[in-house]
């Protein structure tokens, strides 16, 4: 008999590989989104249309089925979990809820980050929101019965989703020659993951036991630079030595206000994992997609569609006072 799984939401990036994983895994797989998904899903996944984060409606979609492992990709916010901890405490044997790494306290304080590296986010609203979801979950699972697993990922990219701030407009500067400005001095340390290994990290984790109770670093424990992440990006697009300019995170976010936040509370502070958790429940995880091979992706679709190719020139006149200044 073929593991049931429910995806609340899913049709997303990592959502989207997640199911297509699923599917080849053999898993019988049902997907409940509130529209159309945004990202093809395969013929073998059963789609339903509703909320849910309205309660009754979610509670009306599932009626008397019961999984293996339900999985909520889109609670974003304790509001979004309303009435869960009680429905799938009786429907599922396992709940997942998809959190970030972002919850992690910046600067952190001991690297590597282990899935007990204190959580802190007094400011930067996506990740303060997943904390108190997730407290909200850990309550119910101490104090009831639902039997939860948190999944954090970090960074994840895959061939439509250029994995630095400066997206298509960095590409197409490093072609012409004008420099591309690289947050601090290019050393700081990050954490990459193409869609593909992050679902073949994940399926795996569904309908597991021992995940039950614990909260796991989906992560592919790669340690790349910020330079080595826009030299990769400039290697697929066919340039061979790019300008790279350093300039303080403050001195970006005075030139383009857009970037203070994430630079400040999250890209301009060095990420890495320790992966001895994910080893332990999926020991025959590694990862397969290279950045080198995940940035030629990256460039290949863009290519394929010039309106994929998108540029920012208020980002690209902040980039020229920035390079300008002494």
């Amino acid at each position: 008999m073929s593991t049931r799984v429910l995806f609340l939401g899913g049709a997303g990036m990592i959502g989207s590989a997640a199911a297509a994983e699923a599917v080849a895994r053999g898993i019988d797989l049902t997907v409940v989104t509130r529209t159309e998904p945004r990202r093809e899903l395969p013929d073998e996944v059963r789609q339903l249309r509703g909320d849910v984060r309205d309660i009754d409606a979610l509670t009306a979609i599932v009626g008397d089925d019961q999984y293996d492992s339900v999985v909520n990709w889109i609670g974003f916010s304790p509001q979004d979990l309303a009435g869960h901890p009680e429905l799938f405490a009786a429907r599922s044997a396992q709940y997942v809820f998809i959190s970030t790494c972002s919850v992690y306290g910046r600067p952190v304080p001991q690297l590597p980050i282990t899935e007990s590296s204190p959580r802190r986010q007094p400011v930067f609203g996506y990740a303060k929101e997943k904390i108190e979801c997730e407290l909200l979950l850990e309550e119910a699972y101490r104090e009831g019965a639902l039997p939860l697993t948190i999944v954090r990922p970090f960074h994840t990219y895959d061939r439509t989703a250029i994995p630095i701030l400066s997206g298509w407009t960095a590409i197409e500067r490093m072609r012409a020659g004008l420099g591309t400005v690289v947050h601090g001095d290019g050393t700081s340390l990050w954490t990459l993951m193409h869609s593909s290994d992050f679902a073949r990290a994940f399926v795996p984790l569904l309908g597991n036991g021992h995940a039950i109770g614990e909260s796991v670093n989906v992560v592919s424990g790669d340690i790349l630079t910020w330079d080595q992440i826009h030299l990769a990006l400039a290697t697929a697009a066919g340039v061979r030595n790019p300008t790279l300019v350093h300039r303080s995170s403050e001195s970006i976010a005075t030139e383009y206000p857009a970037w203070g936040e994430v630079l400040e509370h999250d890209f301009r502070h060095s990420m890495l994992f320790d992966t001895g958790k994910l080893k332990q429940l999926v020991p025959d995880f590694a990862p397969r997609v290279s950045l080198a091979q995940g940035a030629r992706e990256i460039v290949e679709y863009h290519e394929a569609d010039a309106s994929r190719q998108r540029t920012n020139a208020e980002l690209a006149a902040a980039f020229d006072r920035l390079i300008a200044r002494p």
